[in-house]
């Protein structure tokens, strides 16, 4: 369910079933989901620098203790095919990056160094940091981690959540309750890439990129990624400093700004493009950004 979150939660000792009980407002709560297991969930120990997307990321390697669970090192092909998926973040709603790894070392109780990394999986390079700090939440995404049940109409919406044991109810005192809204981050379209801007000799700029998908895009075999969204719509703007100077909205992956319209703008010979893929259902996805030189 792409516009519904996941929940992670854990405990060592397991006391038993977690419940999340959801409402509207701070009253007439009605049972959303239950946790069966704990998750397996951790906090960094060591640094982990932003690193390329598509590719294995063979130099970066970082450290993690775990409240409870195992990691385990896989094959390549393994990763491959899904497994040891985690999430890397801050503990707020959006800001995470979803990585895999291969290699996984027990270096002390609960403690492990993990490395031969991907990095940005399923669009969220286009929002990582420059580094994760130590202190940073980490979360293996399997089984263990459910969504809980959000609609397509309450995406944005604060709704009250109550989490914690099944059998006490949600009106017990150690109950823990949250006010949040959700944007629906799954429906976010992907950035763009190999976004490049080539003057030509008359002084227009053509712009031109490859569209990604967030829907059903890893076949080798495939002439073209599947659209994933209603229809083809990208938002390019024209950046002068953090002053947007033009902005259009194009149904094709390029786009020539004229030298008529430079002299309209009254832009310099230096400036940025940054382009990103439209979604009716989500809206604008991340900005790429390419600078214009003389």
């Amino acid at each position: 369910n792409p516009q519904a979150p996941y929940i992670a939660v854990t405990s060592d000792p397991w006391p038993g079933p977690v419940s999340v009980w959801s409402s509207p407002s701070d009253a007439g709560y009605s049972l959303n989901t239950t946790i069966e297991a704990p998750a397996i969930l951790g906090t960094m120990t060591s640094e982990l620098r932003q690193a390329p997307t598509g590719l294995w990321d063979r130099s970066s390697r970082f450290t993690v203790t775990v409240t409870s669970g195992v990691l385990s090192s896989v094959a390549m092909i393994d990763v491959l095919n899904g497994a040891n998926v985690a999430a890397i973040g801050d503990g707020s709603s959006e800001n995470w990056e979803i990585i895999q790894f291969a290699n996984a070392v027990l270096i002390g109780p609960d403690s492990f160094e993990l490395s031969f990394l991907l990095r940005g999986l399923l669009g969220s390079d286009a929002t990582c940091p420059g580094s994760w700090p130590a202190g940073s939440l980490f979360v293996v995404i399997d089984s263990l981690v459910p969504q809980i049940n959000l609609s397509f109409a309450a995406r944005g919406l604060e709704r009250f959540y109550r989490i914690g044991l099944a059998e006490s109810g949600y009106t017990h005192a150690n109950v823990l309750v949250e006010k949040l809204a959700f944007n629906g981050i799954g429906l976010r379209p992907y950035s763009v890439c190999h976004l490049a801007a080539v003057r030509q000799t008359e002084g227009s700029v053509v712009m031109s990129w490859i569209r990604r998908t967030r829907i059903d895009g890893d076949s080798w075999q495939s002439t073209e990624v599947p659209l994933g969204e209603e229809t083809e719509s990208y938002t390019v703007r024209i950046m002068a400093g953090a002053t947007i100077v033009r902005e259009a909205v194009i149904a094709t992956p390029r786009w020539t700004y004229s030298t008529a319209m430079q002299v309209a703008d009254g832009i310099g010979s230096a400036f940025a493009v940054s382009v990103a893929q439209n979604s009716i259902s989500f809206g604008l996805g991340p900005f790429e950004t390419v600078s214009v030189e003389p």
